[in-house]
């Protein structure tokens, strides 16, 4: 059971990991230092994603990205503790 909540872990974090890429790519193209800053910043990441980050499907590049990293870490968690 904990190595299909690992994998179950791992697929959610891929597809965290594709949309901060996305949002990376943005602040990149608006402005170098936005992009230095969500790099190397996780609060100005969360910043510029709400506040800044303009797309067509913004609402569901957010989900994505919060909600997969979050569940990502609780099955890892899970799937360690059991």
């Amino acid at each position: 059971m904990s190595v299909i909540l690992l994998l179950l872990a791992v697929v959610l974090a891929i597809a965290s990991l594709i949309c901060y890429i996305i949002i990376l790519v943005d602040a990149f193209q608006q402005e170098v230092m936005q992009g230095i800053l969500c790099f190397c910043c996780a609060p100005y990441m969360l910043y510029y994603a709400i506040a800044r980050f303009n797309h067509e499907k913004k609402g569901l590049i957010l989900a994505v990205w919060l909600g997969s990293s979050i569940l990502s870490a609780i099955l890892q968690m899970i799937a360690e503790g059991g």
